[in-house]
């Protein structure tokens, strides 16, 4: 039975393997100083839980809004990971915090996994979501013109795609939105950038949601590539890395390609880390560091 087969006849049920509490009993051993990051709450941030941004036939799409006081702010839309079967946008909630705290509108989108639909209905909702951002606008607190997309694992994979296909006509999807999908800065915690690639070593993962394995869909693995797309137009993108090089596959290439059209970009990397970093202490203050200190200087330096 092939994969678009299994489609078929499956019945949608969430994969909740992968939680906060299991990949932090995985990595407890190699790293037993983890602590798992508490959400918390800032006098500056107003919270809003499931707002629905699609309609489906058998159910909604949701995203969780955490919004700065003040007016006006950069948009920063986040992307959970979970090898695009599994995760869920609660695990972006304390990231979402600390850098709303910081002057940024956040949003942490739910998508559908590869259980539900094959690439790329998830990037199409992923920018849907986007256009429901900017459509609210007021309500949000946020400039349209001033927007951020981070992704975590295969979260930042998609992220990065989502990034470097602004107005790819390939990648836009008729909605109820006239507004853009572009974004102008990316973050990428530990995605590949390039399935198929010497470092690369995605397999059963990327080939459930792909469609296939890269023999039988190599077109539709490179097409899915972030560094694919890779141009004049990408904007400025932070890369922060754990130890594993395989999450690195194309990082390089995308680099040399960036400056080559004086784009900016970024680098951090923890080298002694488990490869979800962000979800633990003592990685996450730093990370959020990182993550605020590249915002201000791709999306408020012309506004200071």
């Amino acid at each position: 039975m092939n994969i678009s087969t299994v489609f078929a006849f499956q019945s949608i049920q969430k994969d909740t393997s992968y939680t906060v509490t299991s990949s932090y009993k995985k990595y407890k051993k190699d790293f037993p100083q983890i602590e798992i990051v508490k959400s918390q709450q800032s006098q500056n941030v107003f919270k809003t839980e499931n707002i629905t941004y699609k309609t489906l036939e058998n159910r909604t799409l949701c995203l969780d809004a955490f919004i700065n006081t003040s007016e006006n702010n950069p948009a920063v839309i986040l992307v959970h990971g979970g090898g695009w079967k599994s995760g869920n946008k609660s695990h972006m909630t304390p990231m979402a915090q600390h850098i709303a705290s910081k002057g940024y509108s956040c949003f942490a989108v739910e998508y559908r996994l590869s259980d539900e639909v094959p690439y790329p209905e998830g990037i199409y909702d992923i920018k849907q979501a986007i256009q429901y951002i900017k459509s609210n606008a007021k309500q949000f607190n946020l400039d349209t013109t001033r927007v951020a997309i981070l992704g975590t694992s295969s979260g930042a994979q998609m992220a990065t795609l989502v990034g470097t296909t602004n107005n790819n006509p390939k990648f836009e999807k008729k909605t109820e939105y006239s507004t853009s999908t572009s974004v102008q800065a990316i973050v990428n915690l530990d995605g590949v950038l390039a399935f198929i690639h010497p470092k690369s070593s995605e397999g059963k993962m990327a080939s459930w949601w792909l469609g296939g394995t890269s023999k039988e869909k190599p077109e539709t693995w490179k097409e899915a590539s972030a560094l694919t797309h890779t141009d004049k137009n990408t904007p400025p993108i932070l890369f922060i890395s754990s130890q594993y090089e395989r999450f690195q596959a194309g990082r390089e290439d995308m680099i040399k390609i960036l400056d080559k059209h004086n784009i900016y970009s970024q680098v951090e990397n923890f080298p002694d880390s488990p490869h979800t970093f962000w979800l633990f202490h003592p990685w996450f203050n730093d990370t959020v560091n990182y993550i605020s200190t590249f915002l201000d200087k791709t999306l408020k330096k012309d506004k200071e």
